[in-house]
């Protein structure tokens, strides 16, 4: 038997039993499958939003959490990538039981050799939102194309948050994109400098004048990752003609009708599809994992982990999902061990 951490019912954080500690099976490793032993996770908004919105199937209690470092215990007949005892991490897939567990099954496609450099939480802070910000960048926006006559710069709404963290860095390692961040506080304004933006706009305020004010043109680029409704007008203001905006959250309307006159093109991020689908390319977030941890190694990047909210269990992953829920989390939120 292992320990787990789950829900029986969906709905709000302010409940004693939204989490609830439980024991259950621990699973077999079969097909393309890794079983890892887990060593830490990090807790990110899809976790929220799965405990609100999706209802546990059967009776056992539903698992939660996709980041995830730990240590291969059993590799599947069709697995050959890993080797028991190598150490691991990745974001797993939405459609399988999550990592707040002390084993979990993963298949290896989208699985990375973690970066040997830094600790297993500051690693586990890191796997969802380096996926969702890389396939965003260079995948979706694919902003190693120019787009003609605009700035060399990306904005990035929501600069602080886990996303925005790695996003930062990713574009101040990988390309020469002028970086435009935004946040609002003190202390999220200065931790979005110190991961290497290159300007800090506040969001709280019209983005049109102060992105104007920078002197450096329309930017090129628009990662918005919250809120994105509500930034659209003003985006569609400030962005360059055929300039390419991303979204990566859930907005209830979408209304991309002001991007028309700039024929500025709109892409959705999901980090999940790969998984979900099961695409022909699902193995690109193993390489996105493995080269990042290169970068991690090589002192280029940094770990956006911030919070230790200690052992793996009902009530400290509860306090976890109360704060992300406020939304002024500022990196990310790490728990290690059972």
């Amino acid at each position: 038997m292992m320990k787990a951490v789950g829900y029986t019912s969906m709905g709000p954080i302010d409940r004693d039993d939204a989490l609830i500690d439980f024991d259950a099976e621990i699973p077999k490793a079969n097909g393309q499958d890794l079983l890892v032993k887990v060593q830490a996770v990090s807790v990110n908004p899809v976790d929220t939003k799965i405990r609100q919105r999706r209802a546990p199937e059967g009776d056992a209690p539903a698992i939660l959490g996709w980041d995830a470092v730990g240590e291969v215990v059993e590799v599947a007949s069709a697995s050959s990538e890993f080797k028991p005892g190598d150490t691991v991490w990745y974001a797993g897939a939405i459609n399988r039981p999550g990592t707040n567990s002390e084993y979990h099954l993963v298949d290896e496609r989208i699985v990375g050799h973690a970066p040997r450099s830094i600790d297993t939480a500051a690693a586990a802070a890191m796997p969802l939102t380096t996926l969702t910000a890389y396939e965003m960048l260079f995948d979706r926006l694919d902003v190693t194309r120019p787009v003609p006559g605009a700035a060399n710069a990306v904005v990035i709404i929501g600069g602080a948050g886990g996303v925005g963290s790695i996003a930062i860095q990713l574009l101040h390692a990988l390309t020469d994109l002028v970086v435009i961040a935004t946040a609002s506080r003190a202390e999220t304004r200065e931790w979005v400098k110190s991961l290497g933006a290159h300007h800090v706009v506040d969001h709280t305020k019209p983005l049109p004048e102060q992105i104007a004010a920078l002197g450096i043109g329309a930017p090129g680029f628009v990662f918005s990752t919250n809120y994105s409704d509500g930034y659209v007008p003003q985006a569609a203001e400030f962005i360059a003609p055929q300039g390419r905006f991303g979204l990566i959250d859930d907005p209830e309307d979408f209304n991309i009708m002001p991007f028309k006159q700039k024929s500025a093109s709109v892409h959705w991020e999901f980090m999940y599809t790969r998984s979900l689908f099961g695409t022909e390319d699902s193995a690109r977030q193993r390489d996105i994992l493995n080269e990042v941890a290169g970068l991690i190694d090589a002192g280029k990047i940094k770990s956006t982990a911030t919070e230790a909210f200690g052992t793996i269990n009902a009530e400290n992953l509860i306090r976890a999902h109360g704060l992300l829920e406020t939304g002024k989390a500022k990196g990310k939120i790490t728990l290690e061990g059972f």
